[in-house]
């Protein structure tokens, strides 16, 4: 039984980093929509922070669609187009909405033109049922769309923009905003992006995964592997072994995204996260006093190893919370990946119910072990001192 949950726990341990980088993109795919609207295929789409859902029924050519903006406001509007034309806004054929002064979503098609004006009018193609819905921050589109052979696989182009006097006004021509088109196959499935990334973006998403990874994933595992995993006797010595492998990754990883970090704030100066940048640095001191300390670590019967012992699990501790509260601060400062969020949610959840299981199991073979102990011991002497009464005799 030993052998078969440490194996488990050690199985289970070793795909959270690939879950936690892959959560983003299966998240379109467990997104519910209000009023049960299922689809068949759907993408996140790489910008802006939208993910597009449609079915497609190739015998009419007919798409019934859904694109999705996460974390709209009330101050903005959302449009998502086909152009036949080419990978960018003017000339696209588009759905734009956006919430009134009442708070009821409007949604109307236009054809933007070269000035990027979008003001309401028909498309070069039917749209029989288009309708608006904002529920929990999310402002989605849905429509029937009536495509035409040149529309079935064609460039797409989304975005958001700020409302002036209630009404869309230009949107950002930088960053994500230029960036936000690509490709889309209707009959297929296939998706590409054409935006060129943003260096600086690339950078904040590196520095995010390296943190998250180690400090909030490697770290926690580390701990869970040497709270528990010791007490199975067919472990045997190799707890400390995957304990000091999970640290120390851990910590080179977080050295790596600390750096990155430390570089982004110098090529950014005038944008400062404070609280996220102070924990940073705090937390990179404790990982690396942590570090330093196994270089004097005495031996299990030395008369300092209970104060060592102490400390090391403080450090320890300290560093973990200290940690998954500044990953939280980072996904708040890159706001957009949402996906990510959760994501990491998850993995905490998933190790908090580790850490329960083994907890109670841990319990369980300790004081199982006591009793037998004790059981032993009293046969033991119950044995020697009739022993002692026949020598006697």
């Amino acid at each position: 039984m030993e052998k078969s949950l440490t194996a488990t726990v050690l199985f289970s341990c070793t795909l959270l980093i690939s879950l936690f980088v892959s959560s983003s993109a299966q998240a379109c795919k467990n997104y519910t929509f209000s009023g049960n609207q299922t689809y068949s295929t759907c993408t996140n789409l790489p910008r802006l922070n939208c993910s597009l859902h449609w079915n497609y029924y190739p015998s009419n050519m007919t798409a019934d669609i859904a694109f999705r903006k996460n974390g709209a406001t009330t101050s903005n509007w959302i449009a998502w187009a086909l152009n036949p034309s080419g990978q960018q806004m003017a000339g696209s054929q588009a759905l734009v909405a956006y919430l009134r002064s009442d708070g009821t979503p409007y949604t109307y098609t236009t054809q933007v033109d070269q000035r990027g004006s979008i003001v309401p009018g028909n498309l070069s193609f039917e749209v029989p049922n288009l309708t608006a819905d904002n529920t929990g921050g999310d402002m989605t589109i849905f429509a029937t769309l009536k495509l035409t052979s040149n529309l079935v696989s064609t460039s797409q182009v989304w975005q958001e923009g700020p409302l002036s006097g209630g009404t869309p006004s230009q949107h950002a021509l930088t960053g994500e905003n230029g960036q936000s088109v690509g490709t889309l196959n209707f009959a297929t499935g296939s998706v590409t992006s054409s935006g060129v990334s943003n260096p600086k973006d690339r950078k904040r998403n590196v520095h995010g995964v390296l943190n998250a990874v180690s400090w909030g994933i490697l770290m926690p595992v580390g701990i869970i592997i040497a709270r528990y995993l010791k007490v199975f006797k067919s472990v045997g010595p190799a707890w400390f072994y995957l304990h000091a492998i999970c640290q120390t990754s851990g910590y080179a990883v977080g050295v790596a995204g600390w750096a990155t970090g430390m570089k982004l704030g110098s090529d950014s100066p005038a944008i400062t996260y404070k609280t996220h940048r102070n924990l940073g640095i705090t937390i990179f001191a404790l990982g690396t006093l942590q570090v330093l300390a196994l270089l004097l670590r005495p031996k299990p019967d030395h008369k300092y190893r209970l104060y060592w012992n102490i400390y090391h699990h403080t450090i320890g501790y300290t560093t973990v919370i200290l940690s998954i509260f500044n990953i939280f601060e980072g996904f708040d400062a890159l706001d957009r990946e949402k996906n990510w969020k959760k994501a990491y949610i998850g993995v905490l959840i998933f190790l908090g119910s580790v850490a329960v299981v083994l907890e109670a199991v841990t319990w369980m073979i300790v004081i199982k072990r006591k009793k037998t102990a004790s059981s032993d011991k009293h046969a033991n002497g119950v044995n020697g001192y009739g022993s002692r009464v026949q020598q006697t005799a």
